[in-house]
């Protein structure tokens, strides 16, 4: 006799479910899909927790008897004709097996009617066997109710999480329909209370609506892909706002999903702006060719697969990181000098410790998935000529008189508050800037800008100094050496576990030699470091260098701060992710003292 046989259906059909159907919250996405894919302009969602009991209402093209019927078989779908079209998906759901799955290890009841009909039908399913077929008198659309899910497999209901749980996650699926499509009104019932009702509005609306947010910074980009246009849009929350609480909804033609390298792109676009322990948040919606992304790679559809990866990747990338430049202007706006003052281009003052970041109108924006060196050159192109690190060249840092107008039109310095904040005033705004971050920001970016050119400025010592360096640090120092001196570092060997500091990075010379070395050691990534390690190191060498908080200054340092950042392409938030600027309006100050 063989060893090997067919299993019967119902049994069949139950090993399938384990695939689709895992817990309450994948039938109620796998309704909601096919509500979708049915055109429904209406939709209304039940969940009682106590019962588990999903009932969805929509108001689609709805289903025939016929259909009705053919929907409980195995693999039938209404979306896949032949194997072509599986490289080219562009519907929801389509495996084919979500509804006899779900009918498997449920009892389900499904009603339905197409327009034009006078009266629908309704199929009654009782653990994968139909137990009653006939007409029924129902809207146009189709309604799904859902009772004693796994209730005929005890072994897979008695891994359920509690109700709490499990309800926390069908509001996921609830949410996440909510943004991949905004045009469908949505009505979301918990527990015999209504827990969601949702217009058809703006995606960057609902997510506020949604989450009660702030506002989100829009994005809309469009590029040629290989096989079509290529669109990245939505909303991202201002830094400012991604603390560790943040949600992030990722799309990809409409499909909510998790990927990792997605999320990464966003994250790449935000970093250095993200304070530490947060996350972005916001929502980021993909639309692209169905050819060129598999989304038959996961059971659940939660997964996708593209076929060029980094290039879309990179097109997230630049989206998100374009809008949060852009959103730059409104700080910017309060500080930007008058296109004919006395101080355009070069001319500007300076003071001592206060130096320009890289000149007017630099700019440094995120590079998605680049290291440096090679391609992370070629992709941000060098536009100045490289400094050579270890050249002795040092950066002059002249103190010059500050004429009464210096800070730009329209803007007012009024004070210091807690020798660490400084106090503006800008039409009928109250400005307070923080003159650590702001300073850390400036020179954050003037030391990024160096490094892509060739090399971080360095200063050599007029005394070099000695230092001893553990067996570990001797190995990272060795194999990175190359690294070291692009970071504006010049070290050689004396003998032993002795070294000998020749030069350090300029804007350090005034800091002990053996401990920026140390310091820079410790941190020391391998030869193929990437950007983020790399900027790591620099937004410490900014902050080590930059003006402290608690440090008094004058009336002259202050107003060449507020000008270099007016000229930065980048100064609202350091390189930790601190805010640089708070603005308060005038009609917020007037009602403090209720004057409004």
């Amino acid at each position: 006799m063989s060893d090997i046989r067919i299993l019967p259906e119902h049994l069949a059909n139950q090993i399938a479910a384990g695939e689709v159907v895992e817990r309450p919250a994948s039938v109620v996405k796998e309704l909601l899909e096919n509500a979708a894919d049915a055109g429904a302009e209406n939709v209304l969602v039940r969940y009682d927790p106590a019962s588990g009991t999903i009932r969805v209402v929509d108001d689609g093209c709805g289903m025939d008897a016929d259909d009705l019927l053919l929907c409980l078989e195995r693999h039938a779908t209404s979306k896949i004709s032949d194997a072509s079209d599986l490289m080219r998906v562009s519907t929801m759901g389509f495996r084919g097996e979500a509804i006899p799955s779900i009918a498997s290890v449920s009892r389900t009841t499904i009603v339905s009617r197409r327009a034009g009909e006078p009266l629908g039908n309704r199929v009654e399913v009782r653990f994968g066997r139909v137990s009653s077929v006939g007409e029924a008198g129902c809207q146009v659309g189709t309604t799904v109710e859902v009772r004693e899910l796994f209730g005929n497999v005890p072994a897979r209901k008695k891994f359920l999480r509690t109700k709490r749980t499990e309800t926390a996650h069908v509001d996921e699926v609830v949410r996440n329909f909510a943004l991949a499509w905004p045009d469908i009104s949505l009505i979301y019932e918990r527990g015999g209370r209504e827990a969601l009702r949702l217009s058809p509005a703006p995606v960057v609306t609902r997510y506020r609506r949604i989450f009660r947010t702030a506002e989100l910074i829009p994005f809309d980009l469009r590029e040629e892909g290989e096989n079509g246009p290529v669109r990245v849009s939505g909303g991202i929350l201002a830094p400012e706002f991604c603390d560790s609480g943040a949600r992030l909804v990722m799309l990809v033609n409409s499909r909510p999903v998790r990927d990792r390298l997605f999320f990464r792109a966003v994250a790449e676009a935000l970093r250095g702006f993200i304070p530490a322990g947060g996350r972005p948040g916001g929502v980021v919606s993909l639309e692209i060719a169905p050819v060129d992304v598999d989304v038959n790679v996961h059971p659940a559809k939660l997964e996708v697969r593209f076929r060029s990866p980094a290039a879309v990747m990179a097109v997230v990338s630049r989206a998100v990181a374009g809008a949060t430049l852009a959103a730059q202007e409104s700080s910017r706006q309060v500080l930007r000098p008058e296109p004919s003052g006395p101080y355009g281009g070069d001319a500007r003052p300076e003071v001592e410790g206060i130096r320009d970041a890289g000149g007017a109108g630099a700019r440094s924006s995120p590079v998605p998935f680049a290291r440096p060196g090679g391609d992370y050159d070629k992709m941000v192109g060098r536009t100045s000529a490289p400094v050579a690190a270890g050249s002795g060249e040092e950066v002059a840092e002249p103190a010059a008189p500050v004429a009464e107008d210096a800070v730009p039109g329209g803007f007012e310095v009024v004070g210091q508050l807690f020798d660490t904040y400084i106090l503006g005033q800008s039409g009928d705004e109250f400005v307070v800037i923080d003159q650590h971050a702001a300073q850390e920001r400036l020179r954050f970016e003037e030391l990024k800008k160096q490094y892509l050119g060739g090399g971080v400025a360095s200063q050599r010592l007029m005394f070099p100094t000695s230092i001893e360096l553990s067996p570990a640090g001797i190995a990272a120092l060795e194999e990175n050496m190359e690294f070291a001196g692009r970071l504006g570092l010049e070290i050689e060997p004396f003998g032993g576990s002795t070294f000998v500091v020749k030069a350090v990075p300029a804007m350090l010379k005034d800091s002990d030699p053996a401990e920026v070395v140390r310091e820079v050691i410790a941190r020391l990534p391998g030869a193929d470091a990437d950007s983020d390690l790399v900027d790591g190191m620099l937004a410490r060498m900014a902050c080590r260098s930059s003006i402290m908080a608690g440090r008094r200054l004058s009336l002259a340092e202050m107003e060449a701060l507020v000008r270099q950042m007016a000229a930065a392409g980048i100064f609202s938030h350091c390189p930790h992710g601190r805010p640089v600027v708070k603005r308060i309006s005038r009609r917020a100050v007037e009602e403090w003292f209720r004057r409004g």
